[in-house]
Formats: C-alpha cells, sequence, structure tokens
C-alpha cells in the first residue's frame, strides 16, 4: 500500500493509504459562518412550514417580516408596553406581565447574516429580500420602540462633515488675526 499526501484547498495535508480517494478535510467554520449556515436552514424552513409552503424563489420582504414576527416568540429581552408602569424606566424595580421580544441588535444581525446567506444560495442583490427598504424600516422601528420602552433616548450622531467645517472656520479665523 502507498501513503499518499494530498493538500486540500486550505493547504492542509491529509493522508490517503493506498488507492482510496482521499476525504476533503475542511476547515471548521467560524462562529458566524456557522450562525450564517443555521439562520438560513431556519428561514428555509420556515418558508416549507407555511401553508402553502413557499419557494425561494417566490419569497418577499413581506415573509421576511412575518419571519422576524415569528421570531419574537422565542426572545428573552423584556419590552414594556405603554400601559406598563415602569414603561421608560431603564431599571424597572419589579417584574412585571409585558411580553419578552427579540432584541434589535439580534435582529439586525440575522438580517445581516440572511442577507449574505441568500446572495451567497445564487440569489442577487437587486431582488434579495432581506435588503428591502421595508426591512430596513421595520428594523429602525423595533429598535425606537425598544429604546422608548428602555427609557433610553436615541439621538441619531450628528455627522462628522460639519464638525469638518467647523474646524476649517476656526482655522480661518486664526489666519486672519493679525500677528
Amino acid at each position: 500500500m502507498s501513503t499518499e499526501i494530498v493538500k486540500n484547498s486550505v493547504g492542509e495535508s491529509s493522508r490517503s493509504v493506498g488507492g482510496d480517494i482521499p476525504h476533503a478535510v475542511s476547515a471548521p467554520l467560524s462562529r458566524y459562518e456557522s450562525q450564517k449556515r443555521r439562520d438560513w436552514n431556519t428561514f428555509g424552513q420556515y418558508l416549507k412550514n407555511q401553508r402553502p409552503p413557499v419557494s425561494l424563489s417566490q419569497c418577499n420582504c413581506n415573509h421576511v417580516l412575518d419571519f422576524l414576527r415569528y421570531l419574537d416568540q422565542f426572545g428573552k429581552t423584556k419590552v414594556h408596553t405603554n400601559g406598563c408602569v415602569f414603561f421608560g424606566q431603564p431599571d424597572p424595580p419589579a417584574p412585571c406581565t409585558c411580553p419578552l421580544r427579540q432584541a434589535w441588535g439580534s435582529l439586525d444581525a440575522l438580517i445581516g447574516r440572511l442577507r449574505a446567506a441568500y446572495e451567497e444560495h445564487g440569489g442577487s442583490s437587486e431582488t434579495n429580500p432581506f435588503g428591502n427598504g421595508a426591512i430596513r424600516v421595520y428594523l429602525r422601528e423595533v429598535k425606537e420602540c425598544q429604546a422608548k420602552a428602555r427609557g433610553i433616548p436615541y439621538k441619531k450622531k450628528k455627522k462628522k462633515k460639519n464638525q469638518i467645517i467647523k474646524g476649517i472656520n476656526n482655522e480661518l479665523k486664526a489666519s486672519k488675526q493679525p500677528i
């Protein structure tokens, strides 16, 4: 029997004894790649479980929005309702009956992974339902709603462009002063 050393696409060596066909040794997936694969499989299963089942080619942003709402039942983030006495308090002193939801950050990361997976599975960026404007609007609304419920004001960061212009103006003023 002969022993052959074969390099896989990652550059790692694997040994093949005799005339056996070498088995491809694949590197373990990164945490991101594992999550992306799991999320893609979960979304695919969700579409199959719809009545009637939805194929990926028929999937649109409404299916994605329904999927995000479906995931809320598995959430772990307490989101106080308007009628709750703890609405707007960052650290409520006692438990309440408000629902648990998916955190905005988790949904945002999920959409990012699914958007990438869609294109890796042959979808075009123009038809990607995960990149639709309605998804961005939904995520923004979830973010603002959760921030209000926790009493954390959401403020947009000022653009650096204004800071650069102020810096240039200050330099101009300084250069006009007599020495």
